[in-house]
């Protein structure tokens, strides 16, 4: 009568188990590494690095600047809407839990008479 298949494999020796692992991961597989990926660039076509020229923004003395197709749309949408933010941040109420408080606080403390009513003028 032989043992199982599974009492066999727990029988082999320490060092043959450790080195199955091994012997499986030698086995040729199908699939690469991430390091031996080939290196996949977006856009293509030339490179976009413009070289230093020493000449102020890249234009030569005598020559007309070309404007890129991103200057007007930041000059007059990003520009203006900033503007529009900083102003609308600037001027927004005061909605903080502090300022209820507070508000709260000499509200009730000139309903109970503790404080003087700052409305009222004194003669």
């Amino acid at each position: 009568m032989s043992a199982p298949r599974a009492f066999h494999s727990l029988a082999r020796p320490a060092s043959t188990l450790l080195r199955a692992p091994l012997a499986r991961a030698s086995t040729p597989i199908a699939t690469r590494g991430f390091s031996q990926s080939l290196v996949k660039r977006g856009g293509g076509h030339e490179h976009h690095y413009d070289a230093p020229s020493g000449w102020l923004f890249g234009v030569k003395p005598g020559e007309e600047y070309k404007k890129e197709g991103w200057e007007n749309v930041t000059y007059y949408v990003f520009i203006p809407m900033m503007v529009l933010f900083v102003g609308v941040y600037a001027f927004k109420p005061d909605t903080s839990i502090q300022t209820w408080a507070l508000e709260e606080a000499r509200r009730r403390l000139e309903a109970e008479g503790i404080l003087a009513d700052p409305d009222v003028k004194k003669d």
